[in-house]
Order: structure tokens, then sequence, then C-alpha cells
């Protein structure tokens, strides 16, 4: 979807503040676009029809043809058609404090009033239903938020694009390049040039193009809401704002330089050199002809072995690592290593936002490496088509494999694994990272018993919780979104504790706390929506068999207001380390757990997994290790489609592996 954002001369001093009574944030909505416009408070409704008509490229009549539809608080959406009920409408939103007033435009009328107009679903006014691609319209310009090469050069003051995140805008229609910070100040009309534009756009397009060259689990309610994820494949709101890494400035352990020239495994016949039906590929001849002891990572080091996974927008591989350079090496004594390998394709990665999302999962594997009960980071690597991570490979299943045979868990076993994922939380919150994505299905069992947490593409990083930052984005698993979230407001790391207070009810219930009565019987009642309303307005019902520990530590992290949340605490010297600590102490967890020799995993797991070899699969679906190991080959036009300069920089290789390979 695309949102344009209008500005006018007379609104350029807007500081997007609600409590500025004189203008109204408006965010109209037809068709793909959504435009965002200051107008005044003594707005008129015949103003307002003016507006609409020019926006939405409408014939203007009396009365008009088409439909006006407002959101209000509880995103109902109601007609608008008086002075009145536009009147109301804006005194909601001020009363409110409102981020913005939706409005909604159909090109038609209903049938009969009451009715939907043709076309219209009412999915649309679901918050997160949809995912806006913003475009800003300054001065003419089309401009969208891109990130630069160190290459590129702003128009207005010649400095330098490039830095954190995206760094300046860039026009769709001529091509010009600015600044965030000088957008205002450039007067160049679209279409027209003067000697100063023709230049830099020139020469922005020119290392643009020597840079193209030289760098050519379950259904229902368990499917993730993604505000990060490609819009293709998954609905949410992608209004996060806050800045990301550029690519090729995050990469800076081990090598990071580009291999040119590798052949893709959809362009490559797969060869046998060990037998019928192994994965290794073939290195192409700019692989062939590269050092033996060149540290880059490739698709041609792995042997591709089973399916362990598979999502909406990726499929992960259980591979065993086999350095080309080591392979015909007879006085090579190291045992091949495996790894998972997450394997996500190019063509879905199709705006700003997806990349952002990619490069923050990459960011947080990084930052996981080594911690004892997060999954880490091996090396990145990338083909034409496919972006790669490989990662630790955790043998024992995930925790919802383990609770569909046991149904429900002691106290005992759920305090243990409840404290090892307080301290990955605990983790992530100290370096600016929210989680967003707790369940079963991401909490993995190591061979000794030990839980690991997995998958970071839900995750937001990059917030500074001394500053009381927060975020938005409406993203998750929905039986695990916590009320702030549904309620539109924004949060911060409150709503990993509520995930973690839900995941506990399910492994000592076992059962959900927001389990429908009758939903059965009666279809209706199972359904998103009614979920949701379930989590914000009625109390959970803790079951009697808990103990009284138990069921304080679940009323603790279920507290629908997130400042009286266990957990949620915040002080000025001590941060998140506040929160965290008032965890530990709790009733539940204290003196039971030894929080020093959990963390040092000295504490021996209540379960571990059974398991015969290295690579016993035993713990994992059979419906994904069943699968056929291939990769899909892509489409040749969808390749031509795909703007590999997007993902310049995304190679890299742990540090550790350069001296010694061993586990992560």
């Amino acid at each position: 979807m695309t949102t344009l954002v209008a500005t006018m001369a007379n609104d350029e001093n807007n500081n997007n503040n609600n409590n500025d009574l004189t203008t109204v944030k408006f965010l109209i909505h037809y068709q793909q676009e959504a435009t965002v416009i200051y107008l005044p408070y003594t707005l008129t409704i015949e103003v307002l029809y003016n507006h609409l008509s020019s926006i939405c490229h409408l014939a203007l009549t009396n009365p008009p043809t088409f439909t006006i539809k407002w959101l209000d608080e509880s995103l109902d959406a109601i007609t608008m058609s008086s002075q009145r009920e536009l009147n109301t409408a804006m005194r909601l939103y001020k009363k409110h404090s409102s981020k913005e007033l939706h409005l909604h435009v159909f090109s038609n009328r209903p049938e009969q009033p009451g009715l939907l107009c043709p076309g219209e679903d009412p999915v649309i006014y679901r918050r997160g239903a949809r995912r806006w691609r913003k475009l800003y319209l300054i001065h003419g310009h089309r401009y969208q938020a891109k990130r630069f090469s160190t290459t590129a050069a702003c128009t207005v003051c010649n400095d330098r694009l490039w830095g954190l995140g995206r760094q300046g805008y860039k026009c769709l229609d001529c091509r010009v390049l600015v600044h965030k910070r000088c957008v205002k100040q450039l007067r160049i009309v679209c279409g027209t040039t003067s000697p100063q534009h023709s230049k830099f756009n020139d020469l922005n397009e020119q290392l643009t193009s020597v840079n193209s060259k030289v760098n050519g689990h379950q259904n229902g309610f368990h499917e993730p809401i993604d505000g990060h994820r490609p819009s293709n494949v998954s609905a949410g709101n992608s209004r996060d704002s806050m800045s990301k890494q550029k690519m090729s400035n995050t990469s800076k352990s081990g090598p990071t330089k580009r291999t040119h020239g590798v052949t893709d495994l959809d362009h490559n016949s797969i060869e046998d050199p060990n037998g019928a039906h192994s994965n290794l590929i073939d290195a192409d001849v700019d692989m062939q002809n590269s050092t033996s002891t060149s540290p880059i990572i490739s698709l041609q080091d792995f042997e591709l072995l089973k399916v362990i996974g598979r999502g909406s927008y990726a499929k992960v591989f259980l591979a065993e690592y086999r350095p080309r350079h080591l392979r015909n090496n007879q006085n090579n004594n190291q045992t091949p290593r495996l790894y998972a390998m997450k394997v996500i394709k190019k063509s879905i990665v199709n705006d700003d936002e997806d990349i952002d999302w990619i490069q923050c999962e990459k960011n947080v594997f990084e930052k996981a490496t080594n911690h004892p009960f997060l999954v880490g980071l091996h090396s990145c690597f990338q083909t034409p088509s496919r972006l790669f991570f490989v990662i630790e490979f955790v043998t024992g299943g995930d925790l919802m494999y383990h609770m569909q045979r046991q149904r429900k868990l002691p106290e005992s076993s759920a305090r243990f694994y409840a404290a090892e994922m307080t301290i990955a939380l605990h983790f992530l919150h100290e370096h600016g990272v929210i989680y967003r994505d707790l369940k079963l299905d991401n909490v993995l069992l190591d061979a000794d018993g030990h839980i690991k947490l997995t998958d970071y593409g839900m995750c937001k990083e990059g917030l500074d919780f001394k500053r009381d930052e927060r975020t938005s984005t409406f993203c998750g698993t929905p039986n695990y979104l916590a009320p702030e979230m549904l309620r539109n407001d924004d949060y911060n790391f409150s709503v990993d504790w509520w995930a973690l207070g839900v995941l506990m009810f399910e492994m000592m219930a076992g059962r959900s706390p927001f389990e429908i009565v009758g939903s059965a019987e009666n279809p209706d009642l199972n359904t998103e929506d009614r979920l949701f309303q379930v989590i914000l307005e009625q109390p959970i019902r803790i079951p009697r068999s808990l103990t009284v520990k138990a069921k304080n530590v679940l009323d603790g992290f279920l507290n629908k207001n997130p400042s009286n949340r266990l957990g949620c605490r915040y002080d000025q010297i001590l941060g998140c380390r506040a929160g965290f600590q008032d965890i530990c102490l709790h009733p539940f967890f204290h003196p039971a757990i030894d929080w020093q020799r959990l963390e040092a995993k000295q504490i021996t797991p209540p379960y571990r997994p059974m398991l015969t070899e290295d690579n016993d699969l035993s713990h994992f679906d059979p419906q994904f290790t069943n699968e056929d190991v291939i990769l899909t080959p892509e489409d040749e036009q969808v390749l031509a489609r795909i703007q590999q300069s997007e993902f310049e920089g995304f190679e890299y290789v742990n540090p550790l592996i350069m001296t010694v390979e061993g586990n992560v």
C-alpha cells in the first residue's frame, strides 16, 4: 500500500503535535493509497469534499457521488455526510488526543442506507490489516525515504547521504536525492532542472550504475501477525520509524566483502561427489579461482540434509558445514558441524520496511551470539535469489512439540523454563530490543534440556528505554498480544512480560488463558476479533489446581495495565534491571531459583531430550522433515526485478569461526 504525505506551504511548520488545536491530522484511505494531510480545525464539509476530490481524483458533484467513512476510537466505521458529523469526528479526535483522524473514501454510494458500499471490505478497518509504504509529497516531489551508499550526494548541501537508517529522500519521478534535514530547502520543481540539480542527479545515477555492476506451526491463532515482514505474505502496520543500521555498516566483524560471481543454486546443476543423494553444490568458475584459504562462506560450503521448519516467508534446513577449502584436504580431521539454515526469498523483500526487518533480525542474531539462552549466528550470505542465515542447530525440538505430548508441565518445570526465558528477555531488553514473538513454537530445547529463544523476525531494536522510547507496530501472534498493543497504545518491553505470562499459563494449565467457551459449537466465536475482545475485557481465571505462588505470578504477568505488570518497573539508575529484580525476587522464583547458577547452566534441566545422534530429528515435526530438500528455482523475470544493490553488505561471518570452527 502507498501512503502519500501531502504537505502544503502553510503546513510546513506542523510538528504533528495533537495538542495543536488549530489543525487536524487526517489519514485519508482510498483504494491502495493513504494520504496524510493537515487541515484547519475550522474545516467545513465543503472544503473537505474539495480536498478529497483532488487527492482521490474523483469528480465533485452536488451532492457528492462518493462516500466518506470515519473511524471512531472503537475502530467502527461511521458515515460522514454533514458538517455536524465532521465536527463530531474532529471533537473526538481532540478529546482522545488521537494520532490521526482516519477517513475511508469510496467512489460510490451504498445501494441502501446502512449497507456496505460496493467493494467495501470491513476487514480494512481492523488495525494492522494492511501495511503502508510512505511517500512524501513536498513541493511537487514524490519522495521515498531511502538508504544510500556512501557515494550518494544531497542536491541541496552537496554532503554525502550516508549513516544510520534511511538517511534521505529520493524523488520517484525526477530521482533527485536530498537529506531529510534539507528537503524543505529544495525549491526545484519536480520535472525541471537546474545546473546543480542535473550535476548531482547525473553523478548519483552514474555511481548507482557502477555500484550495481560491481555488486551485481500451527494454523489459527498461532500464525503471526507481522508488522515488519513482507507485505505480500502477512498483514501488519509498519509505523515504526526508529533508525536501523545500514547493512554495510553493521557487519564489522569478520570478512564482509561480496563474493562476486557466485552462481545461485537455482542455475546450478547439483553434482554428487559423495553419493546419489548429496546436496553439495559445485562452485562456479569465480569460486574455483578463489584462494583455498578464503574465509568467505557461501552455499557451496554446506550440504542441505533435511527440512526442519517452514513459515509464510522462510524455510529452514538442517545443513552440514563442510568448507570448500578443507573438503579435499587429507590432513583435515575436523568433524563436519550441523547448523540450521534459514532461507528467505529476495522476491518477497520488496520495500524498505522489508529490508529493515531483515537487517533488524540480523542485528539481533549478532547480539544473541554466545548467550546461553538465545540462538546465535554463524554467518550470513546471499545468492541472486535468496538470503541465508546460518544459525545454531538446536536438537531438542520446540516446547510446542513437547507440550502437545505432555499436555501440561509440573510447576517446577514451568518455573525452570520461565526463569531461563526471563534471563534471555532481560538480555534483549538491556540491549534496546523488544522480542515481540514469545510463544511455545519459538522456545527450543537443546541436547541438555536448556531453552533457547529463536526467530527474531518480529523484534524491534534501537529503543532507548531511559528516554521512555516506545513503538507502536501491531505485530505478533494473536494469542500472545498484550492489551496495550490491542488498544493502539505505544508500548515498550511490557509486551514481552505479558507474553511470558501467557506462555507460563499454557505450560502449567495445559491450555490458553483466553479459551472461548462454546467456540467449538459456535464457529462465529472462534475469530480473531472475538479473541482480542476476550484479551481486553474478560478477567483471566486461574485454575484452582495451581498453587498460590503460581497464581500470584500469573496475576502479576497478566495484569492488563502495563504500569502495574510484573517485570515492567523501570528505574533511572537500574534501568530494565529493576523489573528483572522484581521477577527474580517473586515468591514463585525465590528462593527456588539460583539465578547465577541458572545463567551458568549449572542447574540440571527437568527434562533431557532423548537423542540417538547429533542429527536426530525425532523431536521435529515429520510434516517438515519428510519434505524434499530442494530450493525451488526462481523465475528469470522475478530475478530481473530484484534490486541486488539493496542487499549490499548482508554477508557476515562470526569472528569466532575465523580462528576455530566450533559451535557459536
